[in-house]
């Protein structure tokens, strides 16, 4: 008898080399975070396939598997026997509901032998297959612009056939590409910022900088909802919360005027800097997109980065604001980041920022400080929250 399966195709994975294997063991560590456990999953591997089968329902192993970064492709399938009879059975069984609706849309068969020594050819079995269903239904064959296909695939113990096909994350799985911290605020860009990261197989942990004890908690909560949310693609999220306001008002009464809000992001990358080396991150993310805001020229990018030994990644550079709101919406971070809350850098905000700051002046303000003494200090108040796992919701399409 067919059973009910879910087939994961590799993306980006399949084009690596020698050293694919580390990829496919941080996919498959990734699939048991964010579909399953081997309690619950068991993981058949193929070349450049994995065939999911578990107790859970299959939509839900389907929506899960679709948030898994390094798969391009998500099908719901029926594994089989490797015969034509067996395979035209099963193609039968998943276009019987498309058929129940009365309609009669054009359809193609597209069959791959993975195994060579099945005894028809690839042209051969699609045809058997498309002839049966035909028999069955008698939709009209286009295999130019079907309206329904039905893929087959055959390797060497057995047959998978599916007719619905899903787009995946893509990208690379988390953690083949090392550990990183993203500063993560209440806003659009940094969200849609630790989502690029770990698409690119970053392991991410986030840090919030709240105005407390002068702003309300409003931007925690935020924070630690984008946490969760996020979470639900690597499989697991920390999210560390960092009290700053007491330091803003200290370097508002330094005579940080202008510069305010440069010396406020370069003390943020300090305190970062530091957290990271105790969680072994290797790097910083930021939401920065050039130009966006007056803390973002490029003088000032320059200037803040100074302050940090760490490489600082800013994968939303290049993006203009639209970009960033629509990626927001297509992951399922925007209806969070809209939510009004009080930043922590609005929080003694000069009249007039500055625009061409320079690592010097932003240094002469933090020497009327001490700003490695202040990072640790600030960095020992910090809390640490855990906002996964969280209900299971539609992966983005």
């Amino acid at each position: 008898m067919p059973r009910r399966c879910v087939v994961l195709k590799y993306g980006e994975v399949m084009l690596k080399g020698r050293n694919r294997g580390m990829f496919e063991r941080c996919l498959l560590e990734s699939i048991h975070r964010v579909v399953g456990g081997p309690d619950v999953l068991r993981i058949s591997r193929r070349s450049g396939v994995l065939v999911l089968t578990s107790g859970l329902p299959r939509e839900e192993i389907v929506e899960r598997a679709r948030r898994v970064f390094g798969i391009s492709v998500v099908q719901p399938a029926l594994r089989t026997a490797r015969t034509p009879e067996a395979i035209g059975d099963a193609a039968v069984e998943l276009v019987r509901d498309r058929a129940a609706a009365g309609s009669a849309p054009r359809f193609a068969v597209r069959a791959r032998r993975r195994d060579k020594r099945f005894p028809l050819t690839s042209a051969e079995l699609a045809a058997v297959v498309g002839s049966r269903v035909r028999r069955e239904f008698g939709w009209p064959v286009d295999l130019r612009d079907p309206e329904v296909e039905v893929e087959v695939e055959v390797d060497g113990s057995d047959a998978l056939v599916s007719v619905q096909r899903h787009r995946g994350q893509g990208g690379l799985p988390v953690g083949a590409s090392g550990r990183a911290l993203v500063l993560l605020s209440g806003g659009y860009d940094s969200p849609v910022a630790g989502y690029r990261a770990m698409r690119r197989g970053l392991r991410c942990e986030f840090v919030h900088f709240t105005g407390a004890p002068y702003a309300a908690p409003d931007s925690v909560y935020k924070a630690y909802a984008l946490a969760r949310v996020l979470g639900g693609f690597q499989g697991e999220a920390r999210l560390h919360v960092v009290p700053i306001g007491t330091a803003q008002r200290a370097l508002a009464t330094a005579g940080a005027g202008p510069e305010q809000i440069p010396a406020q992001r370069r003390l943020m990358l300090r305190i970062a800097e530091r957290l990271a080396g105790r969680i072994g991150a290797e790097a910083v993310v930021t939401g920065d997109s050039l130009g966006q805001v007056a803390s973002q020229t490029l003088s000032n990018l320059a200037a803040v980065e100074h302050g940090c030994s760490l490489p600082l990644l800013r994968p939303l550079l290049a993006w203009d604001k639209e970009e960033i709101i629509d990626e927001a919406r297509r992951i399922g971070t925007a209806e969070i980041s809209v939510l009004p809350d009080e930043d922590c850098c609005s929080l003694l905000a000069p009249p007039r920022a500055a625009t061409r700051t320079t690592p010097d002046r932003l240094a002469a303000i933090e020497r009327r400080l001490g700003p490695d003494d202040l990072a640790e200090t600030l960095l020992e108040s910090a809390r640490i929250l855990e906002p996964w796992p969280a209900p299971a919701q539609p992966a983005p399409a």
